[in-house]
Protein backbone atom coordinates (compact mmCIF):
# COMPACT_ATOMS: atom_id res chain seq x y z
CA UNK A 1 0.00 0.00 0.00
CA UNK A 2 1.40 3.38 -0.97
CA UNK A 3 1.87 6.00 1.73
CA UNK A 4 0.01 9.19 0.95
CA UNK A 5 1.65 12.58 1.12
CA UNK A 6 -0.37 13.43 4.21
CA UNK A 7 0.82 10.35 6.10
CA UNK A 8 2.84 11.55 9.21
CA UNK A 9 4.77 8.29 9.54
CA UNK A 10 7.84 9.35 7.47
CA UNK A 11 8.07 12.63 9.40
CA UNK A 12 7.99 10.77 12.74
CA UNK A 13 10.76 8.44 11.61
CA UNK A 14 12.81 11.41 10.38
CA UNK A 15 12.37 13.27 13.70
CA UNK A 16 13.43 10.18 15.65
CA UNK A 17 16.54 9.85 13.51
CA UNK A 18 17.38 13.51 14.15
CA UNK A 19 17.07 12.97 17.92
CA UNK A 20 19.23 9.85 17.71
CA UNK A 21 21.91 11.71 15.76
CA UNK A 22 21.87 14.53 18.32
CA UNK A 23 22.17 12.03 21.20
CA UNK A 24 25.11 10.30 19.51
CA UNK A 25 26.88 13.62 18.93
CA UNK A 26 26.24 14.65 22.56
CA UNK A 27 27.63 11.34 23.83
CA UNK A 28 30.71 11.69 21.65
CA UNK A 29 31.23 15.23 22.95
CA UNK A 30 30.95 14.01 26.55
CA UNK A 31 33.40 11.19 25.88
CA UNK A 32 35.88 13.66 24.42
CA UNK A 33 35.41 15.85 27.50
CA UNK A 34 36.10 12.93 29.84
CA UNK A 35 39.19 12.03 27.83
CA UNK A 36 40.49 15.61 28.05
CA UNK A 37 39.96 15.57 31.83
CA UNK A 38 41.92 12.31 32.07
CA UNK A 39 44.81 13.56 29.94
CA UNK A 40 46.71 15.58 32.62
CA UNK A 41 46.88 12.79 35.25
CA UNK A 42 47.53 10.23 32.49
CA UNK A 43 50.48 12.25 31.21
CA UNK A 44 51.84 12.66 34.75
CA UNK A 45 51.44 8.91 35.33
CA UNK A 46 53.25 8.03 32.10
CA UNK A 47 56.09 10.49 32.75
CA UNK A 48 56.40 9.78 36.47
CA UNK A 49 55.78 6.02 36.53
CA UNK A 50 55.76 4.18 33.21
CA UNK A 51 58.80 5.79 31.57
CA UNK A 52 61.00 5.50 34.72
CA UNK A 53 59.90 1.88 35.10
CA UNK A 54 61.11 0.91 31.64
CA UNK A 55 64.24 3.02 32.05
CA UNK A 56 64.98 1.20 35.29
CA UNK A 57 64.51 -2.19 33.64
CA UNK A 58 66.89 -1.17 30.85
CA UNK A 59 69.46 0.22 33.32
CA UNK A 60 69.42 -3.06 35.25
CA UNK A 61 71.14 -4.70 32.28
CA UNK A 62 73.92 -2.09 32.15
CA UNK A 63 76.83 -0.94 34.31
CA UNK A 64 75.54 2.63 34.74
CA UNK A 65 76.76 4.40 37.89
CA UNK A 66 73.93 6.94 37.94
CA UNK A 67 76.11 9.90 36.94
CA UNK A 68 78.05 9.22 33.75
CA UNK A 69 76.47 9.49 30.31
CA UNK A 70 77.85 6.16 29.12
CA UNK A 71 76.16 2.84 29.71
CA UNK A 72 77.67 -0.50 28.81
CA UNK A 73 75.42 -3.52 28.30
CA UNK A 74 76.30 -6.30 30.80
CA UNK A 75 73.28 -8.57 30.41
CA UNK A 76 72.11 -10.40 33.52
CA UNK A 77 75.35 -9.84 35.45
CA UNK A 78 73.64 -7.62 38.02
CA UNK A 79 70.90 -10.19 38.63
CA UNK A 80 73.45 -12.97 39.14
CA UNK A 81 75.34 -10.81 41.63
CA UNK A 82 72.17 -10.13 43.62
CA UNK A 83 71.72 -13.78 44.56
CA UNK A 84 75.34 -13.90 45.72
CA UNK A 85 74.99 -10.72 47.80
CA UNK A 86 74.81 -11.62 51.51
CA UNK A 87 73.69 -8.10 52.49
CA UNK A 88 70.79 -8.29 50.03
CA UNK A 89 69.72 -11.65 51.45
CA UNK A 90 69.98 -10.29 54.98
CA UNK A 91 67.94 -7.21 54.06
CA UNK A 92 65.37 -9.44 52.34
CA UNK A 93 65.08 -11.63 55.44
CA UNK A 94 64.68 -8.62 57.74
CA UNK A 95 62.04 -7.06 55.48
CA UNK A 96 60.13 -10.34 55.23
CA UNK A 97 60.14 -10.86 59.02
CA UNK A 98 59.08 -7.26 59.57
CA UNK A 99 56.21 -7.75 57.14
CA UNK A 100 55.01 -11.01 58.73
CA UNK A 101 55.02 -9.76 62.33
CA UNK A 102 53.72 -6.32 61.41
CA UNK A 103 50.79 -7.72 59.42
CA UNK A 104 49.73 -10.07 62.22
CA UNK A 105 50.12 -7.56 65.05
CA UNK A 106 48.45 -4.65 63.28
CA UNK A 107 45.54 -6.72 61.98
CA UNK A 108 44.76 -8.32 65.33
CA UNK A 109 45.29 -5.12 67.34
CA UNK A 110 43.28 -2.94 64.94
CA UNK A 111 40.37 -5.40 64.90
CA UNK A 112 40.47 -5.74 68.70
CA UNK A 113 40.37 -1.97 69.20
CA UNK A 114 37.65 -1.56 66.58
CA UNK A 115 35.42 -4.10 68.32
CA UNK A 116 35.93 -2.38 71.68
CA UNK A 117 35.34 1.13 70.31
CA UNK A 118 32.25 -0.02 68.41
CA UNK A 119 30.60 -0.95 71.70
CA UNK A 120 28.76 1.36 74.06
CA UNK A 121 31.74 2.37 76.21
CA UNK A 122 31.96 5.98 77.38
CA UNK A 123 34.15 8.55 75.59
CA UNK A 124 34.75 6.17 72.69
CA UNK A 125 35.07 9.08 70.23
CA UNK A 126 37.88 10.51 72.37
CA UNK A 127 39.65 7.16 72.37
CA UNK A 128 39.31 6.93 68.60
CA UNK A 129 40.95 10.35 68.19
CA UNK A 130 43.79 9.45 70.56
CA UNK A 131 44.52 6.14 68.83
CA UNK A 132 44.28 7.65 65.35
CA UNK A 133 46.35 10.79 66.03
CA UNK A 134 49.82 9.18 65.47
CA UNK A 135 48.79 8.48 61.86
CA UNK A 136 49.03 12.24 61.23
CA UNK A 137 52.75 12.22 62.06
CA UNK A 138 55.43 11.56 59.47
CA UNK A 139 57.46 8.32 59.78
CA UNK A 140 60.60 10.48 60.17
CA UNK A 141 59.13 12.15 63.25
CA UNK A 142 57.90 8.82 64.62
CA UNK A 143 61.41 7.38 64.30
CA UNK A 144 62.86 10.33 66.22
CA UNK A 145 60.16 10.10 68.90
CA UNK A 146 60.83 6.43 69.58
CA UNK A 147 64.59 6.91 69.52
CA UNK A 148 64.07 9.44 72.32
CA UNK A 149 61.65 7.08 74.09
CA UNK A 150 64.06 4.13 74.09
CA UNK A 151 67.11 6.29 74.82
CA UNK A 152 65.91 8.68 77.55
CA UNK A 153 62.26 8.56 78.57
CA UNK A 154 61.67 4.84 79.19
CA UNK A 155 65.06 4.24 80.92
CA UNK A 156 64.13 6.95 83.42
CA UNK A 157 61.35 4.64 84.63
CA UNK A 158 64.02 2.42 86.14
CA UNK A 159 64.80 5.17 88.62
CA UNK A 160 61.15 5.62 89.51
CA UNK A 161 60.38 1.90 89.81
CA UNK A 162 63.72 0.83 91.21
CA UNK A 163 64.18 -1.71 88.40
CA UNK A 164 66.99 -2.47 85.99
CA UNK A 165 65.07 -3.12 82.76
CA UNK A 166 66.68 -2.53 79.38
CA UNK A 167 64.72 -0.30 77.02
CA UNK A 168 67.48 0.26 74.46
CA UNK A 169 65.76 -1.77 71.77
CA UNK A 170 67.45 0.05 68.90
CA UNK A 171 70.96 -0.63 70.19
CA UNK A 172 70.99 -4.42 69.85
CA UNK A 173 70.62 -6.62 66.73
CA UNK A 174 68.47 -9.00 68.80
CA UNK A 175 65.90 -6.36 69.79
CA UNK A 176 65.96 -3.83 66.94
CA UNK A 177 63.17 -5.61 65.05
CA UNK A 178 60.93 -5.51 68.13
CA UNK A 179 61.67 -1.82 68.62
CA UNK A 180 60.75 -0.97 65.04
CA UNK A 181 57.57 -3.06 65.23
CA UNK A 182 56.44 -1.19 68.33
CA UNK A 183 57.09 2.19 66.72
CA UNK A 184 55.41 1.25 63.43
CA UNK A 185 52.36 -0.26 65.11
CA UNK A 186 51.99 2.75 67.40
CA UNK A 187 51.70 4.94 64.32
CA UNK A 188 49.50 2.85 62.02
CA UNK A 189 47.11 0.78 64.17
CA UNK A 190 44.67 3.70 64.34
CA UNK A 191 44.42 3.91 60.55
CA UNK A 192 43.45 0.27 60.10
CA UNK A 193 41.22 0.45 63.16
CA UNK A 194 39.04 3.01 61.34
CA UNK A 195 38.67 0.67 58.36
CA UNK A 196 37.51 -2.11 60.67
CA UNK A 197 35.19 0.33 62.44
CA UNK A 198 33.58 1.25 59.12
CA UNK A 199 33.12 -2.45 58.37
CA UNK A 200 31.60 -3.13 61.79
CA UNK A 201 29.14 -0.26 61.51
CA UNK A 202 27.98 -1.56 58.12
CA UNK A 203 26.91 -4.91 59.61
CA UNK A 204 23.09 -5.01 60.01
CA UNK A 205 22.13 -5.05 63.70
CA UNK A 206 19.27 -7.40 62.88
CA UNK A 207 21.79 -10.23 62.46
CA UNK A 208 22.99 -9.84 66.05
CA UNK A 209 19.42 -9.54 67.32
CA UNK A 210 18.43 -12.75 65.53
CA UNK A 211 21.46 -14.52 66.98
CA UNK A 212 20.51 -13.33 70.47
CA UNK A 213 17.01 -14.71 70.02
CA UNK A 214 18.52 -18.05 68.97
CA UNK A 215 20.66 -18.10 72.11
CA UNK A 216 23.99 -17.18 70.50
CA UNK A 217 26.76 -16.03 72.84
CA UNK A 218 29.41 -13.36 72.20
CA UNK A 219 31.91 -15.72 70.61
CA UNK A 220 29.32 -17.28 68.29
CA UNK A 221 28.24 -13.84 67.11
CA UNK A 222 31.83 -12.81 66.54
CA UNK A 223 32.77 -16.03 64.72
CA UNK A 224 29.68 -16.49 62.56
CA UNK A 225 28.57 -12.87 61.96
CA UNK A 226 31.34 -10.35 62.59
CA UNK A 227 34.26 -12.15 60.93
CA UNK A 228 32.37 -13.21 57.75
CA UNK A 229 30.85 -9.74 57.32
CA UNK A 230 34.28 -8.15 57.78
CA UNK A 231 35.77 -10.21 54.94
CA UNK A 232 36.32 -7.23 52.57
CA UNK A 233 37.81 -5.14 55.40
CA UNK A 234 40.18 -7.96 56.35
CA UNK A 235 41.32 -8.24 52.73
CA UNK A 236 41.96 -4.49 52.45
CA UNK A 237 43.82 -4.28 55.76
CA UNK A 238 45.93 -7.39 55.24
CA UNK A 239 47.11 -6.42 51.76
CA UNK A 240 47.62 -2.78 52.76
CA UNK A 241 49.65 -3.61 55.87
CA UNK A 242 51.73 -6.27 54.11
CA UNK A 243 52.66 -4.17 51.09
CA UNK A 244 53.33 -1.14 53.28
CA UNK A 245 55.59 -3.21 55.53
CA UNK A 246 57.63 -4.41 52.58
CA UNK A 247 58.25 -0.76 51.63
CA UNK A 248 59.35 0.43 55.09
CA UNK A 249 62.09 3.05 54.75
CA UNK A 250 61.62 6.43 56.48
CA UNK A 251 61.09 4.96 59.94
CA UNK A 252 64.35 3.01 59.74
CA UNK A 253 66.32 5.96 58.37
CA UNK A 254 65.14 8.22 61.21
CA UNK A 255 65.67 5.70 64.01
CA UNK A 256 68.36 3.08 63.40
CA UNK A 257 69.71 4.02 59.94
CA UNK A 258 69.94 0.29 59.26
CA UNK A 259 71.94 -0.48 62.39
CA UNK A 260 73.32 -1.79 64.59
CA UNK A 261 75.64 -2.80 61.76
CA UNK A 262 73.22 -3.72 58.98
CA UNK A 263 70.84 -5.74 61.17
CA UNK A 264 67.82 -3.49 60.46
CA UNK A 265 68.51 -2.56 56.86
CA UNK A 266 65.40 -3.05 54.73
CA UNK A 267 65.34 -3.82 51.02
CA UNK A 268 64.28 -0.29 50.11
CA UNK A 269 67.08 1.15 52.22
CA UNK A 270 69.69 -1.15 50.67
CA UNK A 271 68.47 -0.22 47.18
CA UNK A 272 68.67 3.48 48.09
CA UNK A 273 72.18 3.15 49.52
CA UNK A 274 73.37 1.17 46.50
CA UNK A 275 72.07 3.80 44.09
CA UNK A 276 73.08 7.03 45.85
CA UNK A 277 75.84 6.11 48.30
CA UNK A 278 77.69 3.39 46.42
CA UNK A 279 76.81 4.92 43.02
CA UNK A 280 75.69 1.57 41.61
CA UNK A 281 72.48 2.69 39.95
CA UNK A 282 72.32 -0.29 37.60
CA UNK A 283 72.67 -2.75 40.48
CA UNK A 284 70.01 -0.86 42.43
CA UNK A 285 67.76 -0.99 39.36
CA UNK A 286 68.15 -4.77 39.18
CA UNK A 287 67.23 -5.10 42.86
CA UNK A 288 64.24 -2.81 42.28
CA UNK A 289 63.00 -5.03 39.44
CA UNK A 290 63.24 -8.13 41.63
CA UNK A 291 61.57 -6.32 44.51
CA UNK A 292 58.73 -5.15 42.24
CA UNK A 293 58.16 -8.71 40.99
CA UNK A 294 58.13 -10.06 44.55
CA UNK A 295 55.73 -7.33 45.62
CA UNK A 296 53.30 -7.97 42.75
CA UNK A 297 53.38 -11.75 43.16
CA UNK A 298 52.90 -11.50 46.90
CA UNK A 299 49.99 -9.05 46.57
CA UNK A 300 48.37 -11.22 43.87
CA UNK A 301 48.62 -14.37 46.00
CA UNK A 302 47.26 -12.55 49.02
CA UNK A 303 44.35 -11.17 47.04
CA UNK A 304 43.46 -14.56 45.56
CA UNK A 305 43.67 -16.35 48.92
CA UNK A 306 41.75 -13.70 50.85
CA UNK A 307 39.05 -13.35 48.19
CA UNK A 308 38.56 -17.11 48.26
CA UNK A 309 38.41 -16.96 52.03
CA UNK A 310 35.70 -14.28 51.84
CA UNK A 311 33.53 -16.61 49.75
CA UNK A 312 34.09 -19.51 52.17
CA UNK A 313 33.16 -17.38 55.16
Amino acid sequence: MNISQGDPQPRIIANKQVHIDKAVKKTRFKNKGYFLLLMPPLIVFIIGMIIPLFMGIYNSFTDWDGISLTKNWVGITNYIEIFKDEIFMKAFKFTFLFMIFNTIIQNVSALFLAVILDSSIKAKNLYRVIIFSPVLLSPILVGQIWTKMYGDILPSLNDLLGTNLSFSLFSSPDTVLSGLLIANNWQWIGYWMLIYLAGLQAIPKELYEASTVDGGNWWQKFRHITIPMLGPSITICTIGIATGSLKVFELIVASTNGGPGDSSQSLIMYIFNSAFTSQRASYASAMSVIFLIVLLVFAFIQLKVLRKREVEL
